[in-house]
């Protein structure tokens, strides 16, 4: 089992001798989740910064799926702002119907990472999703939403909270694992964002990693048919 464990400082994920010599690196680490041992590579360097790396966060969400038995089985599933993918990742391997979504520059490593894990026939596929902008080309009603560490940026927030909206479908579940950074305003997200418009839960608290794993759902499932001005 992977274990959670607290961000290192800057210096150990870049360390300044391998800077010295070359502007990226990667590294292949070992994970076993659900009866998984999945490898995953992360690319560290400028061009992929913060994406490069699996965050406690994610780790934190894949041991929540497999102490809870969450199941992937005939569900759709999108993954946001993925990274190395890892969690998609699992969650393909579980039986889901996986899309698993980052900006552009991340799209390579995530799919290396679903090649190295993921059978042939696995149903899962990695696509380019910029939040405010692009979300209507994806559908409106995913069974399962999932983000790791991906509420750090506060003008990003409404942005976030728009595409949430769109691709949860009425009926669907939206999992979010973030560190609770104080100086990044993750907790305003999910105090004053989030409630807006859905209906939300601490699902499990994380103290050594300073994880919080939110369940929302839409506050309102109206009946078919059912128009409010009726």
């Amino acid at each position: 089992m992977a274990s959670s464990r607290p961000d290192p400082e800057p210096e150990s994920v870049f360390p300044r001798e391998v800077r010295l010599f070359t502007d990226s690196y990667s590294e292949s680490s070992r994970f076993c989740f659900c009866g998984h041992e999945l490898s995953i590579t992360q690319n560290f360097g400028s061009r992929l910064g913060v994406a490069a790396r699996v965050w406690d966060a994610a780790l934190s969400l894949c041991h929540f799926f497999e102490s809870q038995n969450v199941d992937f089985r005939g569900k759709t599933v999108i993954e946001l702002g993925a990274g190395t993918g890892i969690v998609g990742i699992l969650a393909a391997l579980q039986g889901g119907d996986v899309t698993i979504t980052d900006l552009p520059l991340a799209l390579e490593q995530i799919q290396d990472n679903v090649h190295a894990n993921v059978p042939s026939g696995g149903r899962v596929k990695v696509c380019a999703l910029s939040w405010g902008i692009d979300q209507h080309g994806f559908p409106g009603n995913y069974d399962l939403v999932l983000g790791a560490d991906i509420v750090y940026l506060e003008p990003t927030f409404p942005l976030l909270l728009g595409t949430l909206q769109h691709l949860c479908g009425p009926h669907g579940t939206i999992y979010l694992a973030s560190k609770m950074r104080e100086e990044h305003g993750t907790e305003s997200f999910f105090q004053h964002f989030l409630p807006q418009h859905f209906q939300l839960e601490l699902a499990q608290r994380d103290e050594d990693a300073n994880v919080n794993i939110y369940r929302a759902r839409h506050r309102e499932v109206r009946p078919a048919g059912h128009h409010p001005f009726c």
